[in-house]
């Protein structure tokens, strides 16, 4: 029997160098990361829709500003690089970086289980959830998530987002029309022909600050919504230091710097 052992032991000592010849080596593994080809090409392509406000919008001169853009932005000044922002439509985010065009997406990104199959994610860089703008020509009795849950409710939502996706589960009598633009939606519960829109806390803390004659809101969020910077896939190299980056400026003020400057003014206006 312990012939045997030894004998295996021995074969197993002769043979590991070609059975690890198979695998891939910790430097290829830091080559192909994005984090490595990032430095390399000396500019980080961060994808995200440039239409969602305070986290992304543009200025009178059309250039990208806002919370995420601010954010990718230190990240890039901390690797040392240029920075490209790829503006492009939500529901295309993830495909891009899948396919490469990007090196990561900060767009107001609700990290989820199912989203997690196909990308990986940061740890949260901002926590929010789902609120209601009502329309108050359609729906004025409504005061409560569980009355939208009926078959002679309409509720708009964006396409591809978790309001989206939360809706059919957890209002599952209602009729959902789904739209491309946020202002589409909004347009729909101003005008009377939907229920409600269902999106996340500080768009409608926004949008019933500047639609009060039309609209009320419930502003307690009903779900869960930790935004967080997506990557591919097995990319850890990446995926770590992107989490340093976060606990980093979390520590040494700028994060609730940037806070203060895009979100104290909106909490004002949910009065």
């Amino acid at each position: 029997m312990r012939f045997k052992i030894s004998l295996i032991a021995v074969l197993i000592f002769f043979l590991l160098p070609d059975l690890c010849s198979f695998g891939v080596t910790d430097f290829e593994i830091y080559e192909a990361s994005a984090l490595n080809q990032v430095i390399k090409r000396n500019k980080l392509v961060v994808g995200m829709e440039v239409k969602f406000f305070p986290f992304e919008y543009v200025d009178t001169d059309g250039r990208p500003i806002g919370f995420d853009v601010e954010l990718a932005k230190i990240a890039a000044m901390e690797l040392g690089v240029e920075i490209e922002i790829k503006d492009m439509e939500f529901s295309g985010l993830i495909p891009a970086l899948q396919a490469g065009k990007i090196d990561m997406i900060i767009s107001g990104m609700t990290r989820t289980p199912a989203r997690a199959r196909t990308v990986s994610y940061t740890q949260p860089y901002f926590k929010t959830g789902l609120c209601a703008l009502i329309s108050n020509k359609r729906a004025p009795e409504v005061s409560e998530t569980v009355q939208l849950n009926a078959e002679n409710r309409i509720l708009a939502v964006k396409l591809g987002t978790t309001g989206d996706i939360v809706t059919a589960r957890l209002f599952p009598k209602a009729r959902v029309k789904r739209f491309k633009e946020e202002t589409e939606c909004v347009l729909e519960v101003v005008s009377g022909r939907a229920d409600a829109f269902i999106y996340d806390e500080v768009s409608i803390i926004r949008h019933f600050a500047l639609n009060k004659e039309t609209t009320h809101a419930i502003l307690k969020p009903f779900t869960y919504e930790p935004y967080a910077i997506a990557i591919r896939h097995g990319d850890f190299d990446f995926l770590n230091w992107l989490n340093l980056l976060l606990e980093t400026i979390k520590a040494d003020g700028r994060y609730e710097e940037l806070r203060g400057k895009y979100f104290s003014d909106l909490q004002q206006r949910s009065g």
